[in-house]
């Protein structure tokens, strides 16, 4: 395989990820959160994607998507800090994944490391941008004084299950599609 032939592919399985992760990300387990975040398999063909090309393309992956996040998804946002912290910057680090590229378990720690890349990018914004409207009341849960409990509360309630069904879906799929997962199908 030349070298223009596998930076065609992987161009080619970047945009099939970031739009099968777009779509996952229209269904929705449970409705929105009240200042966005939503329960979705989403993250998983992101940090699928970069643990078979690695940190560069998946970080790159993670900018798209968040990008399609931003432009063709109902984005929630207070303001332009907003939409580049939890849209473009938040999702970028799914792309962490690929820092286990080429490990035959690696999809497992991509998908948490990724995963916690995100969480802690929403976490600052929920205690930079969304502090100022502090006391916060999360629905069925309580009112919150304090932004750093807040964000750490509001979006872990979200990001944990998403990381946990991404980590399901890799552990349904990782006996057949062990070698894929690793990449060792790419010459």
């Amino acid at each position: 395989m030349t070298k223009t032939h596998k930076n065609i592919r992987a161009l080619c399985e970047g945009a099939i990820m970031v739009a099968l992760a777009f779509i996952l990300s229209l269904i929705k387990l449970f409705p929105n959160l009240p200042n966005g975040g939503s329960i979705t398999f989403a993250m998983f063909p992101i940090c699928f994607y970069a643990v078979r090309w690695g940190l560069g393309k998946g970080l790159l992956a993670g900018l798209v998507f968040g990008i399609s996040q931003l432009l063709f998804d109902s984005a929630y946002a207070w303001g332009w800090q907003s939409m580049i912290l939890d849209y473009i910057v938040a999702f970028t680090p799914l792309g962490l994944a690929g820092i286990f590229k080429g490990k035959d378990w690696g999809i497992f720690p991509g998908i948490a490391v990724g995963c916690a890349g995100r969480f802690i990018v929403h976490y600052i914004s929920g205690v930079t941008v969304y502090r100022i409207y502090a006391p916060t009341e999360i629905p069925g849960i309580g009112v919150f004084d304090d932004a750093q409990l807040y964000s750490l509360v509001y979006n872990g309630a979200y990001m944990l299950p998403c990381m946990l069904l991404a980590l399901a879906v890799a552990a349904v799929l990782f006996v057949p599609l062990k070698k894929f997962f690793a990449g060792k199908d790419i010459l």
